[in-house]
């Protein structure tokens, strides 16, 4: 019964996958930090092809004056579409990678993570405000990455962009396509990749139209157990930042009454705000100048006047956040006795 225990996870997830999930996610995290964003965006290179390829179809496709059953069809089917493509790309590397050493595929799965180019532009915006006391244009990798007009608001408003995106980013971009790529290998990796790119290109956090209900609805079936995941890694890691609140942190994670919007940021933007007592989140207004009435985030009297040092914790938390999670990894990978 023990034996039986103690191989559960070959049931869950191949453990073989672990050392070459390790060395993309270190490759992301080195390599990003010295070119910084490629073409001022933060977010894996994958979404940026998907971006290039399907973005303005889409856009074509979404005319918000047919009828709501009609947007959702069509929203269907450019997601059908780009699933299938996905699949087919996923099975034919899987077969590729196979007969290759695992340096192609730790390259390949790289491509669907991001961390470095995150930091860089997180950076990039607290020196500005560090050094000078304003933000000084350092926000538009930020405002990019983000699909956030960012001229529209003041540095308090960058700034809480900037920290929903330290906390967002780490669910997106890094622990749900690992955990993905864990269970079913690149074809779920790229195929979360895709849903996740297409709700970050046309779902507009979940307050466009129809026509992103279907890939919206099925990023967050795929997303919404990582992001529980990713809140509590926030919070631990919460608990290695001065003035941050770790009981806080982990009761808001299961308070309903608190919800916040899987669209707009969910358990791990809760978690970045009750942790270091800051409200994030509120209204937006898109590249195009869409205006997104976007929910406040935070407990009751935080402040949403945030400075640099608040911007700073929240840097602190996500790179902290990456090393728990490579050590978590790691055990998960003893455990497996791998290496004893």
């Amino acid at each position: 019964m023990f034996e039986s225990f103690s191989q559960l996870h070959t049931y869950v997830f191949d453990a073989d996958r672990i050392p070459v999930l390790i060395a993309a996610i270190l490759i992301t995290g080195v390599v990003g930090m010295i070119t910084g964003p490629l073409r001022g965006n933060a977010y894996p290179f994958f979404w940026q092809i998907i971006d290039a390829l399907f973005g303005s179809i889409g856009d074509k496709m979404d005319r918000p004056h047919r009828k709501k059953s009609d947007l959702v069809f069509r929203g269907f089917l450019l997601t059908a579409f780009v699933l299938f493509l996905c699949l087919l790309m996923g099975k034919s590397l899987e077969h590729l990678f196979f007969l290759k050493s695992d340096l192609y595929e730790i390259i390949t799965v790289s491509l669907f993570l991001s961390s470095g180019t995150i930091w860089f532009s997180l950076l990039q915006l607290y020196f500005a405000l560090d050094k000078q006391g304003r933000s000084s244009g350092a926000f538009l990798n930020i405002a990019r990455t983000t699909r956030t007009n960012l001229n529209s608001v003041d540095d308090f408003g960058i700034t809480r962009s900037a920290m929903g995106l330290s906390a967002i980013s780490l669910d997106k971009a890094l622990v749900a396509p690992s955990l993905w790529y864990l269970i079913g290998g690149l074809p779920l990796l790229i195929i979360y990749s895709a849903l996740s790119a297409l709700a970050w290109r046309l779902g507009k956090k979940g307050l466009g139209s129809s026509f992103s209900a279907v890939p919206l609805a099925l990023e967050k079936l795929m997303g919404v157990v990582p992001s529980y995941f990713t809140g509590f890694l926030l919070v631990a890691s919460s608990s290695l930042t001065p003035t941050a609140k770790l009981l806080d942190g982990l009761k808001i994670l299961w308070d309903k009454k608190n919800d916040t919007p899987y669209e707009q940021g969910g358990n791990p933007l809760k978690a970045m705000s009750w942790s270091l007592k800051v409200t994030l989140g509120g209204p937006v207004q898109t590249l195009k100048g869409e205006k997104l009435p976007c929910e406040w985030v935070g407990p009751e009297g935080a402040t949403a006047q945030l400075s640099h040092k608040n911007l700073g914790r929240a840097i602190w938390i996500n790179v902290i956040a990456h090393i728990v999670f490579i050590l978590i990894l790691l055990c998960a990978y003893i455990y497996a006795g791998k290496i004893f």
